[in-house]
């Protein structure tokens, strides 16, 4: 089982209407998402989260419910509301975020809940919103030493937000704390030479996994690749007629990559291709939590055989 810890929030999508915005709610926060992807694919999920009991706390709540999760926990937090990420998306699709966070619910996580966690999963994959908090990292630290105490596997989503601490030094020390923990980690193109060095994309690849860990790189359009035991692994992106939003699109990915793996499956490519037909089906809807199935997922990978 893979369950996934951290931010569930909600994605305020805007745009201009007659001299003033509108803003459609979506149920979102990385981890989430992926939690949802993996529910899709028919792997063995799970979700810890905090909100705020709000409105939209109350919103988030139910849609965690409906997912019908093998394990769910979500904190309700009295004196913190709801974490919102007010979402722009430009004409090509690509998103840029602003964050309301002061002192809201994503980052106090119950504690208490790790045991079950790392007793029922075999990986635990973490968010990375909630390290900008000290409670956060406190009980990231606690999870995933507890997570490689039983054995188990632990994967992390730069997913790298700037904005969300005081300033980049100190966030680019943080987020290196907790890509050297992790034993499968994704970077985007735009992350990967800010924690690895290298002339080459392969030689970043090469030095950020080292002898044991897993990185995979997303490439948006080009797709996507794989690094493990030194050896490199690149594989296409799917066929996309259009992209409608690239929100959840990393997400996606991630959920596929993982399904392929607690499913036993060993082959890298094959890993990618299921990957990257996850991040197709996001970005040809709108939203971070698009409706597509494990049976598309699947029509798309086989498109990669043909």
């Amino acid at each position: 089982m893979v369950i996934c810890v951290g931010e569930i929030l909600a994605d305020m999508t805007g745009h201009a209407c007659n001299g003033h915005m509108e803003f459609a709610c979506f149920a979102g926060g990385a981890p989430f998402n992926v939690a949802c992807c993996l529910k899709k694919l028919g792997a063995r999920c799970g979700f810890c989260g905090s909100v705020g009991q709000d409105a939209v706390g109350n919103f988030l709540a139910d849609a965690a419910r409906k997912q019908q999760f093998d394990y769910l926990y979500l904190q309700r937090e009295k004196e913190r509301n709801t974490t919102l990420a007010f979402v722009e998306v430009d004409g090509a699709g690509e998103r840029s975020f602003s964050f309301y966070r002061k002192n809201t619910a994503d980052a106090y996580l119950p504690q208490a809940e790790i045991s079950r966690i790392v007793r029922l999963a075999d990986i635990v994959h973490i968010g990375s919103l909630p390290l900008s908090s000290t409670h956060g990292r406190e009980f990231a630290d606690e999870l995933i030493a507890s997570t490689h105490a039983c054995g188990k596997k632990v994967s992390f989503d730069v997913n790298y937000r700037s904005d969300i601490f005081s300033g980049e030094e100190e966030a680019v020390a943080l987020y290196r704390k907790y890509i050297a923990a992790a034993d499968i980690v994704k970077f985007s193109e735009e992350e990967l030479p800010m924690f690895a060095e290298g002339a080459s994309q392969e030689e970043r690849l090469r030095n950020a996994a080292g002898a044991h860990k897993t990185v995979l790189l997303t490439l948006g359009s080009r797709g996507s690749m794989l690094c493990t035991a030194g050896n490199i692994y690149r594989a296409p992106a799917a066929a996309v007629r259009k992209i409608e939003d690239t929100n959840g699109a990393g997400d996606a990915f991630m959920a596929g990559v993982l399904a392929a793996a607690d499913g036993g499956v060993r082959d890298p490519l094959a890993a990618l291709r299921l990957g990257n037909a996850c991040g197709a089906l996001a970005v040809a809807q709108k939203g971070a939590y698009p409706e597509w199935s494990k049976e598309d997922a699947a029509a798309l990978t086989k498109e990669f055989d043909a």
